[in-house]
């Protein structure tokens, strides 16, 4: 059985939305000036040698305008590589491959696609899918990517009805950029006191 890892960068308020996402983001590209050779390899090594994606429709098109026309590298190359599962209603418009649709069912697309053999999938960017995975119990992990900023404004990572959940903490730990890699597994719904 394959896990679902969702990993995320995101501010110290919590939003995730910049530049990419939308163009009317007051702080643009606020992960640029954090972004350095060793945060980059510590976001290769979350992946794992060979992984497969599960993006939304919105992330599959900005990723797909940009990701096969970058240079060659272990990003660029693994993103490439990877199948990617993409919750669409328009699947006969999806070009960069390899690709699959996950059906009008997303919840028992990604069930089907979990129960196959193949390499872990990442959720990246693609935060409406979030609140799903958690609340029908098909995240595995979570690594946010914290970046010593606040933004105020813009869309969280955890929306508004997010479900309640308990996450077990792996792994932290600190780049001298200012970043924080923090690695949770999800421990399932949130136990009152």
């Amino acid at each position: 059985m394959r896990k679902l890892k969702i990993i995320e960068h995101i501010s110290l308020d919590g939003v995730i939305q910049h530049s990419a996402d939308d163009g009317d983001v007051p702080s643009g590209d606020w992960t640029a000036p954090y972004r350095t050779p060793a945060g980059r390899d510590a976001i290769l090594a979350a992946h794992g040698g060979r992984f497969d994606l599960l993006l939304g429709r919105r992330t599959y098109d900005n990723w797909s305008g940009f990701w096969p026309k970058a240079p060659s590298g272990p990003m660029a190359d693994g993103l490439n590589a990877a199948t990617k599962y993409v919750a669409t209603h328009r699947p006969e418009s999806l070009e960069w491959g390899p690709f699959e649709a996950l059906g009008p069912d997303i919840v028992e697309g990604i069930r089907r696609i979990k129960s196959q053999d193949g390499p872990d999938l990442i959720l990246w960017g693609s935060s409406t899918l979030t609140s799903t995975l958690l609340e029908h119990g098909l995240a595995d992990e979570v690594l946010l990517v914290v970046y010593p900023v606040v933004l105020g404004t813009g869309k969280r990572f955890f929306a508004e009805g997010t479900p309640a959940r308990s996450f077990d903490l792996v792994s932290t730990k600190a780049m001298p950029s200012g970043i924080i890699l923090s690695a949770y597994t999800v421990a399932g719904p949130l136990k009152s006191a």
